[in-house]
């Protein structure tokens, strides 16, 4: 059932348009995670849900037109990347904030504050200072005052942006079980692909206010829509081609393509996984430009001596060429995927 529904809501600044005619709906108990560069929109879509920024079109919760409806009875919670904690109030009184102005008792407030804090992993915490928390503990504070109300659909603009990567990567797990076990519906926004693409159900890529591509993180992965969503999500291997059968003409020579894929000009994305090396002679020759090594494998840029682009492949420790080593270059088609013309 669809709780949160997007109809053609449009948002200009002058001559600027921020969000142009975007339809988007949004499943009870679904994460939709909104990507895109900065200035693609998808701050500016947040808002409009929450009614914090006037917009054309309609938005609907609940089948309800929130047309007129003020930011604090549209019944959304919404968390912010600063956490926007107040410094005089201790935790407890952070959480509680939002069952105060709903005029909620003193003793089932202070209930639904420890049941909060118990469920973020900061049992006991209601008396302490706000300035006394870490990044990552301010993060849950925040986050259990956006839940305290019960919100019907939770928004996260940018909820880990300023924490560390090896943090970021442990909470984001953590509020995906949290989500899961709660039944919660969320919209958040993020520019970082990794963090949506392990907290999402869904998501949905911007650019230039329109919505790019949708889909589950599989299938955005896989099967990029454009050239534009292969390059924001870091595939670089992109170049004109020419589909016949079952290869492509390509700057890199012919390179294979799946079974199945749409024939004429177009662009083609070969993954880096896909990019596999072999002898010289038995592929297309490169000379190795660099060699980076990345946690689980090793990038390598490699310059192809017929004059085309650099490539970047990725390879275990064992099997990765040193710089400046000739080497040659094999496609697997798995990895390969054809893209329409730009």
């Amino acid at each position: 059932m669809t709780l949160l529904e997007l109809d053609a809501v449009s948002v200009r600044f002058g001559t600027r348009t921020v969000l142009d005619a975007v339809d988007l709906a949004v499943a009870e108990h679904e994460t939709v995670c909104v990507l895109g560069p900065s200035g693609s929109g998808k701050s500016t879509l947040l808002r409009v849900v929450a009614g914090l920024q006037p917009a054309a079109g309609r938005v609907l919760l609940g089948g309800a037109d929130q047309s007129g409806v003020p930011v604090h009875r549209r019944g959304v919670g919404l968390m912010f990347q600063d956490h926007q904690l107040f410094p005089q109030r201790d935790v407890g009184g952070n959480v509680a904030f939002g069952l105060r102005m709903r005029g909620v008792g003193r003793a089932e407030r202070e209930a639904r504050v420890a049941e909060l804090l118990e469920l973020v992993g900061l049992p006991g915490a209601g008396r302490r200072a706000v300035a006394s928390l870490s990044g990552g503990e301010q993060q849950r504070v925040a986050l259990a005052r956006a839940l305290a109300p019960r919100p019907r659909l939770l928004m996260l603009d940018e909820p880990l942006g300023q924490l560390d990567r090896g943090l970021r990567e442990r909470l984001v797990v953590e509020l995906r079980g949290l989500f899961s076990r709660l039944g919660t519906t969320v919209l958040a926004v993020t520019h970082d692909q990794g963090e949506a693409f392990a907290l999402a159900d869904r998501v949905v890529v911007m650019r230039d206010g329109r919505i790019a591509q949708a889909g589950t993180p599989l299938e955005v992965w896989q099967r990029p829509a454009s050239e534009f969503v292969a390059r924001f999500l870091g595939f670089d291997n992109v170049v004109p081609a020419t589909v016949t059968g079952p290869a492509a003409d390509t700057p890199w020579g012919k390179v294979p393509v799946p079974e199945g894929s749409p024939e004429g000009a177009g662009r083609l994305l070969v993954r880096p996984a896909g990019v596999r090396l072999v002898r010289p002679d038995e592929g297309l020759p490169c000379s190795v430009v660099s060699r980076t090594f990345r946690g689980t494998h090793v990038a390598l840029t490699l310059r192809p001596e017929c004059g085309g682009p650099e490539l970047e492949a990725e390879c275990d420790l064992a099997s990765a060429a040193d710089p400046g080593a000739r080497v040659g270059v094999a496609f697997a088609p798995s990895e390969v995927v054809v893209l329409p013309d730009a």
